[in-house]
């Protein structure tokens, strides 16, 4: 499909044209080619500064504006459904544009006008956002209406100052236009003579934006869909009741319908886990991307007749829970976890859960999520508790999990080790200075410090030169590495370096992870605190010294350094260098700062003993699970990935020092017996596992050959990861490892559908640990779905302000409302001004209401496989106009089937279809088609592209307007063949929406009669059409509606040119053909009512067609001659078309001079040669174009 949008607009004052010529393929939602036709920037520029001969009166004002407006229009129906002009991203076609409408919009589109065009403004702001356009346009300014219509842009003329005379006098005017204006509106408002007078309304009609379900529903019962529809859509009125009925009849359950979940079923099962969210969380876009998604796939499946169940479940998020626990308990009671006690706190924590913890899973029911309710677990709950400590047991059984001291993250203000997920990596170009929780001053970062260590034994006083951006961790320093080839350090072989603070030499050591060009060339080894250090350590058997403690004090160093805080001491520990005169400069040192996402606090890499999984062996078969092609994960470019991060996997820190969490089922043995030498931390051999301390004091008695009496047991204090009991969750909600009917029949799950950012931290665990436990894959497939960002593609930060709530998008809220959500959030106070800033420009009017049904549809409609989605919110508005589409045309087809309309038993076609019901089929056919192939191979902008497209432009905008003439006829057969084919529209139509759409597809399907009365009770449970049911292609029904739209659209482009608003023309075809004439006479009805005609008459062969008429061409084989003598003034038309030749002759001529200019072809870029080429070639068929509608008006004068 092509599209072309000229923008080109032209009047005595303004003058700009560009032509964006885009093409995109009809199946999907992004374009695969954009080209633009302009002959340069320069030549955008020209036309441009054009639109400076700005309109002097009212009148010229009011002209130009109307050319505007013709241009923009296209324009702004083409953005209502996209962020772009072509793609997710800005192209040339934007830029060319943007460029184009860059003055109007800064000089002549005041806000009033802004709001006309809407879309176009919207899209405008985003692009000239963009970083590249900022870069050269810097920050553009909207015009705001004030200045004079009579003032140049650009120009500082001020208007002269009025004298008092004048002042008065326009003072006088107005108070008599008010005087006038009040006596008009008071002759309106009286009843004219012998008319009674009104009576005043007795209640003011309702917004219908706002319409409300208000009739007495109790929760679970079936929403009363007997009355009036309302006349518009509303989300509050359709949303309202449903599902507390749909959860009632227990329509989500896998066992509906069936007598039990194992019954055998042809159709087959589809199994999926929700990804869990934490207890803590609220509802994000991520979540509602998630969700919308997951929710569409088992709505299919169950609609599908398979078995089906979707999961749910809520993840007990150590690290955020406490923290929050811990901040309400400081807040209300003054104390924190250590002054309660680890029990007490725990049960603050669980009552905390009962109160706050079942959040999400109402914001989840409000998304529409049908999720079976009765099956919801919680990862501490008992029996998912159970599984965690099973598997525990037998992974430390078979030696997969063991203790070792290793470094990890480690948060100093948590006080325990995290995941990699759990930290924020913050990019530094410089010195910079950061806020740290427990440091009154800010602290510095981005800088390298350098300075010496001098050679031990040496003469001559020869120094090392080092240099580090953590310069305290010096104090933990072992030895300096250089690289084994540097000639610069050859001679210091077997020498050491003196620590200036410290009684002890470093050896100078040899390795080849040191880089020659960076720096000096030589390194400090501090292999307590660096991982790169420690594995040096490791291959030259260096002492590791922790100069830490957990909460980030020093140890193990001397005064006046013990003791200090890590960064008060990085202060004290330069000072000291430069008091011995060992400093050697310091320099901004681009660099990466790990910060903990809970706390904020600076990650700390520290050696701790921990519990580890070892990876390897599990990893190996994960990686095969795919290579086989046993395990499929799509979009397909993750599996390279996949196979990276298996093939260098380290072994996986497990130990968190939480108190909230699953406690590790590991004890420490102590053995009363003098024979048994007291064991150490590190020692695995004194740690024993157990799923009671029963079963694991028995397993240390036989393991040292004592009796259990003489064997004390602690417990270790620490709780695994969180991500530990969440790679079990496929298996740990049917409670493996003990037998169950949901075991036998859900496990291995059919799918899991997640965000790409966890496919190590959760995905692949999953896997691991499933074939490990299992021997069985937790599921077949694995589908990743983009990140969510804004509309400019930024990432969404509270600080940039454009973090968006999906109950904002449902409900709607003002700019006020998202201001007072930063005010409520913990957002640094020094960053919610600029997050204001951001909401203002992204959205300054707030956000409308939208409802759940258009925002599950624009995600979807969003999610195009391996790309990033730039959520734009004007697109989900766009999605509310389609469900308001949506109730309009079947609020007109129930009309049209009238109240005693009994539909068929089935949806075969009954024989006696006119060819706009055949055509109509064959299109419901190819939605189908393209519906359940979408879905099958998750590609949802093709599903939701094919319904939208037979909704909006061939249901309503081409069958429901055939229609009207036939219900309103006096052919009964027609008109009850055309019910029945309308029925059948509305009826599949829903059905293939409600993946979608839940709410506003049941609320219609409701109203609609059944074809049996067996029927099922709701959409939800009703089969999914399929290509078996609805197999009426008819490509000669097509050939021939394709035939009547070409030549509809023909005869709108014409009517347009023309102005023909508001007549009928009349219109003659003119056909290369017998064959063609017969196709064009069979749809000239259609034509008739489609384009607004008056007779539609086919030529014959070789007949010339009446003087008067505009031509254009509908194909190949037809012409449309669209009558216009009588219609409009050929003198006037005449001289707006010589005006008009004039400038393409003008700017044909300067493109042919340009182009026959010496060094034209050597000079200019070849790109702007085919663009002048192009140009040259679009200015002559114009010219042509002019030349004949010339000639036509002559002939008519």
């Amino acid at each position: 499909m092509y599209l072309t949008f000229i923008l080109c607009f032209a009047s005595a004052h303004v003058r700009v044209c560009v032509c964006v010529h885009v093409r995109t393929h009809t199946s999907v939602s992004s374009a695969e080619g954009v080209w633009v036709r302009v002959t340069s920037i320069t030549g955008l520029t020209i036309c441009c500064a054009t639109t400076t001969w700005m309109p002097r009166t009212k009148l010229e004002a009011s002209a130009a504006l109307g050319a505007l407006g013709k241009a923009l229009n296209p324009l702004e129906e083409w953005l209502r459904l996209h962020t772009y002009l072509a793609g997710d991203a800005p192209t040339l076609a934007d830029l060319a544009a943007v460029t184009a409408l860059l003055l109007p919009f800064r000089y002549v589109l005041d806000p009033s006008a802004r709001r006309i065009w809407g879309n176009v403004t919207r899209w405008f702001n985003t692009c000239v956002r963009q970083p590249e356009f900022r870069a050269v346009l810097g920050e553009v300014v909207l015009y705001s209406g004030a200045r004079s219509v009579t003032q140049q842009p650009g120009s500082e003329i001020t208007a002269p100052q009025k004298t008092a005379a004048q002042l008065k006098k326009e003072a006088k005017k107005r108070e008599k236009l008010e005087k006038f204006q009040q006596k008009q509106k008071t002759q309106q408002q009286q009843p004219a003579h012998g008319e009674k007078k009104p009576k005043p309304e007795k209640k003011e009609k309702r917004d219908p934006g706002v319409i409300t379900y208000d009739l007495p529903t109790p929760p679970g019962e079936k929403k009363d869909v007997s009355g009036t529809m309302p006349d518009s859509y509303s989300p509050q009125y359709v949303e309202a009741a449903w599902y507390p009925w749909w959860e009632r009849q227990g329509f989500f359950k896998p066992e509906y319908g069936r007598p039990s979940v194992s019954a055998p079923n042809p159709r087959g099962v589809f199994m999926m886990c929700i990804p869990p969210p934490n207890v803590t969380g609220s509802l994000h876009l991520g979540h509602a991307l998630t969700n919308a998604i997951q929710d569409s796939l088992t709505r299919w499946h169950r609609m599908r007749g398979e078995t089906t169940l979707w999961n749910p479940g809520c993840d007990h998020a150590g690290i955020a829970t406490q923290v929050v626990v811990e901040k309400k308990l400081w807040k209300e009671r003054g104390l924190n976890r250590h002054q309660l006690g680890r029990e007490a706190f725990l049960q603050e924590v669980w009552k905390w859960k009962a109160e706050k913890g079942d959040r999400i899973y109402h914001q989840l029911k409000k998304l529409g999520s049908s999720l079976d309710w009765d099956r919801a677990c919680f990862t501490m709950d008992p029996k998912l508790s159970a599984t965690v400590t099973e598997a525990f047991v037998r992974l430390h059984e078979e030696g997969v999990i063991y203790r070792s001291t290793r470094l990890v993250n480690w948060s100093c203000t948590l006080n325990s080790a995290i995941s990699d997920i759990e930290v924020d990596k913050k990019e530094l170009t410089g010195r910079t200075l950061l806020s740290v929780p427990g440091y009154k001053e800010k602290v510095e970062f981005g800088v390298l410090v350098s300075f010496a260590y001098k050679v031990q034994g040496s003469d001559s006083d020869e120094e090392v030169v080092v240099a580090t951006t953590r310069i305290e961790t010096m104090l933990g320093d072992v030895a300096v590495a250089v690289h084994p080839k540097d000639p610069r350090y050859q001679h210091l072989k077997g020498k050491s370096v003196v620590h200036p603070f410290l009684s002890r030499s470093l050896p100078i050591v040899f390795d080849d992870f040191v880089d020659m060009e960076f720096g000096t060339g030589a390194v400090k080894i501090t292999p307590a605190h660096d991982q790169n250090d420690y594995e040096v350590g490791q291959r030259h058997r260096l002492e590791a010294i922790s100069i830490m403690d957990s909460k980030g004090a020093l140890v193990n160093v001397p005064p006046p350094f013990l003791g200090l805080p890590r960064f008060e001491a990085r202060k004290a520990v330069l000072a000291a260098l430069k008091e011995q005169g060992l400093f050697r400069g310091i320099k901004d040192n681009p660099m990466v700062v790990p910060l903990c996402n809970r706390s904020k606090d600076v990650v700390e890499p520290l050696l701790r003993p921990q519990w580890y999984v070892r990876c390897g062996e599990m990893a190996q078969a994960a990686s095969a699970a795919v290579t086989r092609g046993d395990l499929r994960i799509l979009p397909e470019a993750h599996q390279r990935t996949w196979h990276s991060w298996m093939d260098n996997i380290r072994d996986w820190c497990i130990s968190r020092q939480l108190w909230w969490g699953h406690r590790i089922p590991a004890y420490f043995i102590t053995v009363h017996d003098p024979a048994v030498p007291p064991g150490e931390d590190p020692d695995g051999r004194y740690w024993v596992s157990g799923r009671t301390e029963a079963e694991a004091r028995e397993k240390a008695a036989r393991e040292f050959g004592v009796s259990p009496d003489k064997i004390s047991l602690q417990q270790d204090e620490d709780v695994l990861d969180t991500w530990f009991s969440s790679g079990l969750f496929p298996f740990s909600i049917f409670g493996w490892p003990n037998q169950s009917e949901d075991l036998s029949v859900f496990y291995p799950g059919t799918l899991l559908e997640t965000g790409h950012d966890i496919l190590f931290f959760w995905v692949a665990r999953m896997v691991m640990l499933g074939l490990k436990l299992t021997e069985k894959l937790p599921f077949r497939e694995v589908y990743l779905h983009a990140i969510v960002r804004d509309a400019h593609g930024r990432k969404m930060s509270k600080s940039l302000g454009n973090v968006i709530d999906p109950l904002d998008v449902i409900h709607g809220v003002s700019l006020q409302g998202l201001h007072d959500q930063l005010l409520n959030s913990n957002l640094d106070p020094s960053e919610v001004e600029k997050a204001k800033e951001g909401q203002r420009a992204d959205f300054p009017a707030g956000i409308p209401e939208c409802g759940t049904d258009a925002l599950r549809f624009g995600l979807c409609a969003y999610t195009s496989q391996g790309r990033d989605i730039n959520l734009d919110v004007n697109r989900i508005l766009g999605y509310r106009h389609f469900c308001n589409k949506l109730w309009n045309a079947t609020k007109f087809a129930l009309r049209g089937l009238g109240k005693g309309f009994v539909p068929s038993p089935t949806s075969k076609p009954e024989g006696h279809e006119s060819l706009v019901d055949r055509w109509i089929r064959s299109r419901l056919a190819e939605a189908v088609r393209l519906s359940n192939e979408g879905f099958q191979a998750y590609d949802f902008p093709a599903v939701t592209t094919a319904q939208y497209s037979f909704w909006l432009y061939e249901l309503c905008d081409v069958y429901l307007e055939c229609l009207k003439p036939v219900l309103n006829g006096v052919d009964q057969v027609a008109a009850d063949c055309a019910r029945q084919t309308l029925y059948t529209c509305l009826d599949v139509g829903l059905r293939l929406l409600s993946p979608f759409m839940p709410f506003v597809t049941e609320e219609l399907f409701q109203r609609l009669p059944r074809r049996t009365p067996n029927a099922p009770a709701s959409l939800c449970v009703t089969p999914y059409p399929e290509p078996s049911e609805c197999s009426w292609k008819d490509p000669e029904a097509e050939a021939a509606l394709e035939l009547a739209l070409s030549i509809t659209r023909a005869v709108r482009s014409l009517r347009a040119d023309y102005n023909l608003t508001r007549t009928r023309p009349d219109c003659f075809l003119e056909v290369a053909d017998e064959a063609t004439g017969a196709l064009a006479s069979a749809v000239s009805a259609y034509v008739q009512t489609l384009a607004s005609a008056g007779v539609v008459a086919v030529l014959a062969l070789g007949a010339p067609a009446p003087q008067g008429c505009a031509v254009a061409v509908a194909s190949d084989r037809c012409s449309i001659h669209l009558q216009l003598q009588g219609l409009v003034d050929p003198a006037r038309e005449l001289g707006k078309l010589q005006a008009k030749r004039s400038e393409a002759q003008r700017q044909a001529q300067r493109l042919q001079e340009r182009r026959a200019a010496s060094g034209y072809s050597a000079k200019v870029p070849l790109e702007v040669q085919e663009a002048d080429e192009v140009k040259l070639q679009q200015t002559e068929a114009e010219l042509r174009k002019v030349d004949e509608a010339i000639a036509l008006f002559q002939k008519m004068l």
